[in-house]
């Protein structure tokens, strides 16, 4: 026998196979079929999908042998992988040089051989779709023909391996990079809350102080030193709630009234004022919610619509319908609406679109936790301005009592 040489590259071909981490996997049904299939057609006991490793010859799948591997040295499908040709065929392997007195075809009983490389984008031969038989045959052009088509198959199934494993990987490293962020925004909003609360304090005593002797101008200064820190401090309290409350959607779900629960919530919004009218609808009787996550999207949607009001009377109404699988909301108010064309983007992380009733700007952060929080209870939210005024947050959350 001639034991078959390693191709010129060989050392980026190894790399190639390995990149796809299907050496020493299990067996697979969508391999198998292939195999199963290649056999049926060419009407060959023995079918292969096999992956030429550093010094053996790997199988992926193989149909009617009871190995997993076997020595390179020996392999027909080394000799595969060097040729120029799309199919390596050889009819009595008894009668070929390279083959006559290999262990396979004496102690096997491989007689008849047919490989078609599987080359990758990149023109690596990583291993064959190969049929054996133990007598000596020919096969037809159809036969050819699938071999090579169900060949091109195994491909695009490695290349999809391929891809699962990048986007695995970038999983893993969004999943790591959002837990250094969240530990980040712990970090920040703990060494920063600190010494604003000092700040706000000592302004508070600086102006308490010399309130009587300080210029108007000084106490304007004091006052924008004030709303400063506020304004930073709404800022660390809201990237802190952004990165926490994805725990949010995965704590349990409980069953409660629906009507007790817009009471708690009005309540919670501090919504007792005769300049706000707020609705909801009525005899919905119990619901089944994860409460914290939905209290949470509520209150950010409802104090939004009164801290951005721009009318001299608020009103705000919360519609809620259900169907067969979901639970559906509405939140609408009657005030300056979203700008044509934001109605997507006010829902991403520091978008600021408006500024309450004090000329203070939002933090661009509310809406994309309300997002997060409804995508991760398995719903969608939209925003919507219709032409008489206001705006609609529209939201969907999966019934947890069916």
């Amino acid at each position: 026998m001639i034991a078959p040489t390693f191709p010129d590259n060989e050392k980026q071909r190894q790399r190639a196979v390995e990149q796809y981490n299907l050496l020493d996997t299990l067996p697979e049904a969508s391999y198998d079929e292939i195999t199963a299939l290649a056999s049926f057609i060419t009407d060959a006991p023995i079918s292969l999908i096999t992956l030429l490793d550093n010094d053996r010859n790997f199988f992926k799948s193989a149909h009617g042998f009871p190995l997993t591997e076997s020595p390179r040295d020996i392999s027909f499908c080394g000799h595969a992988i060097i040729s120029d040709h799309p199919i390596t065929i050889i009819e009595d392997a008894r009668k070929d040089i390279r083959f006559k007195d290999n262990p396979l075809v004496i102690n096997q009983n491989a007689v008849f051989y047919a490989g078609v490389p599987l080359v990758n984008q990149e023109g690596y031969r990583l291993g064959t779709l190969c049929v054996f038989d133990t007598e000596p045959k020919t096969l037809n052009e159809k036969q050819i023909m699938t071999l090579k088509v169900l060949a091109s198959q195994v491909m695009r199934l490695f290349e999809q391996q391929l891809v699962n494993l990048k986007l695995e990987k970038l999983k893993e490293e969004l999943l790591l990079r959002n837990e250094n962020l969240k530990k980040f925004a712990n970090v920040v909003s703990h060494d920063l809350k600190s010494p604003l609360a000092n700040m706000t304090s000592l302004i508070d005593l600086v102006e308490s102080d010399f309130e009587k002797y300080a210029s108007p101008e000084s106490l304007e200064y004091l006052q924008l030193l004030k709303d400063s820190s506020s304004s930073l401090r709404d800022y660390i309290d809201g990237l802190l709630m952004f990165y926490s409350y994805s725990e949010l959607g995965r704590s349990g779900s409980e069953q409660l009234n629906f009507e007790a629960f817009m009471k708690h919530i009005k309540n919670l919004c501090q919504i007792d004022s005769e300049e706000i009218v707020f609705n909801y609808t009525k005899n919905i009787g119990d619901i089944t919610v994860n409460k914290s996550a939905l209290s949470q999207i509520l209150i950010n949607l409802i104090s939004n619509a009164v801290k951005y009001n721009d009318k001299q009377q608020t009103r705000i109404d919360v519609s809620f319908s259900k169907n067969e699988t979901d639970y559906m909301f509405e939140v609408k108010d009657n005030g300056p609406g979203i700008p044509l064309g934001e109605e997507i983007a006010v829902f991403d992380l520091f978008s600021v679109y408006g500024v309450d009733k004090y000329k203070n700007k939002g933090t661009g952060i509310g809406l994309a936790t309300v997002k997060k929080l409804v995508e991760g209870l398995g719903g969608n939210i939209k925003a919507t301005s219709p032409k008489d005024g206001g705006c609609i947050f529209s939201f969907n959350l999966k019934r947890l009592d069916i």
